[in-house]
């Protein structure tokens, strides 16, 4: 009778905990990120005047919109293609403003929540720890990420060199992949960072992609061979570790790093505002709450330090500087802080119109391309602009797949073909680094 009593009261202190997962695991409560986004819309609207830009700006700033082009309310002016997310108890009043102020907008997203949903489903989120192999063509968590990371230098180590170059604000490691073939001691390298801004999730796809497509071809590709033969890849998958998992976990829309700021309530910095070269002029913003802040001095991020050192510690043999960021369909190049034309502007210049055809090519997607200061903004402080400063001196900056449709938000199903057309650029540039430029 003792046992059935203790049997008894072990089942009654179960009951509640079943109850609870089944309520989880009900349909009305299996919603990413706790259903934070729903009613939230994507709007695109197109100032005519500077009146109407100035009106803009002002209404923004008072409904504290969440900018997804451009990366912050000072750039907006007029003729500025403007894609901002409307969170849904703000939606009424920007909207009447709007009409108010017959100022055309378009919706692009009717529903975040649903086209977050439906673009990465949680039928997917389930069924990605069952699949036997890694699956290139949906996006991973960080936690993942560095599994694989580790899984490639345990079954790759000859072509593969795994280490971590520091730690980030909140102590995680920052990774890096060394891939090529240790055929000689001394050999040139190119960098690669992706997923320095978190909300950017196909950037860090891509780096995978870009590892996969090496040791998948590295034989029968002869390209791909004299690539690893003569160069060395620095990639780095995360950069901002962070941030990235706090997408993940809490706010799909979060940009910046997690570092605390002492005097402000708002965490991070922008990393790609945070290094020193014309650090916080143009571009960047001193707050600490604007998604743009640049931090309260150059390289006040340890993820950014870490990087600078690295670079500082390698320039001699790096000779290529490869960032991959989203969303705008552009391949950027120095200067991003002024408009001026840098030295080697046709060795530069040539490479990247070479490689935006070489990624038309593959499905006809069309990508603009640049300096950074008159193709897309000015901003001070990129890390693009630094890596050239510092003796680097081919540094571009990809803007992937879309224009706005998607936005932040590309379904998995355009990981594919946005990281097979993207290979192409990425090849087209390394293998201009092997032929003399005249």
């Amino acid at each position: 009778m003792k046992l059935l009593g203790k049997s008894r009261s072990r089942t009654a202190a179960f009951l509640p905990l079943c109850l609870l997962f089944m309520k989880i695991l009900q349909p009305g409560h299996s919603h990413l990120y706790n259903n934070r986004y729903a009613g939230d819309q994507l709007i695109r609207l197109i100032p005519k005047t500077e009146e109407e830009a100035y009106a803009l700006k002002k209404i923004y700033r008072q409904l504290k919109v969440d900018l997804w082009q451009p990366s912050s309310i000072s750039y907006i002016s007029e003729g500025t293609v403007t894609d901002v997310h409307i969170p849904q108890n703000a939606s009424r009043a920007l909207l009447t403003f709007l009409q108010q102020a017959s100022i055309q907008y378009k919706v692009l997203i009717e529903d975040l929540q649903k086209a977050l949903e439906k673009g990465s489903s949680l039928q997917t989120q389930r069924n990605r720890r069952s699949l036997p192999r890694y699956n290139y063509e949906v996006y991973h968590s960080l936690e993942e990420i560095q599994n694989w990371m580790h899984q490639l230098n345990k079954t790759h180590s000859g072509l593969i060199q795994m280490f971590s170059i520091g730690k980030s604000y909140e102590g995680r490691s920052l990774f890096v992949l060394k891939l090529g073939r240790r055929s000689r001691a001394y050999k040139r390298a190119v960098w690669i960072d992706c997923g320095i801004h978190a909300r950017e999730w196909i950037s860090p796809a891509f780096c995978q992609w870009f590892i996969k497509e090496a040791l998948l071809t590295y034989r029968s590709d002869p390209a791909m061979r004299k690539m690893l033969t003569h160069l060395y890849f620095y990639i780095m998958p995360v950069f901002n570790v962070d941030g990235y998992h706090f997408s993940w976990i809490n706010d799909r829309f979060w940009r910046k790093t997690r570092s605390r700021n002492s005097r402000f309530r708002c965490r991070g910095v922008d990393a790609n505002r945070n290094w020193k070269v014309k650090w916080c002029h143009e571009g960047a913003s001193m707050h600490p709450c604007d998604d743009t802040y640049c931090g309260p001095f150059p390289e006040s991020e340890p993820e950014v330090k870490a990087v600078a050192n690295f670079l500082r510690k390698h320039k001699k043999h790096i000779r290529a500087y490869l960032s991959f960021h989203a969303y705008a369909q552009m391949l950027l190049y120095p200067y991003s802080y002024k408009y001026a034309t840098i030295p080697n502007f046709s060795c530069v210049e040539s490479a990247a119109y070479r490689a935006v055809n070489a990624l038309r090519s593959v499905y006809g997607v069309q990508y603009r391309y640049g300096p950074a200061s008159s193709t897309l903004y000015v901003s001070s402080g990129s890390s693009m602009d630094w890596a050239y400063k510092n003796g680097i001196p081919y540094a571009f900056a990809f803007e992937l797949r879309d224009t706005g449709h998607f936005g932040f938000l590309l379904p998995e199903m355009l990981i594919k073909p946005t990281c097979t057309e993207t290979m192409m650029a990425v090849k087209n540039i390394t293998m201009h680094l092997l032929k003399k430029c005249h």
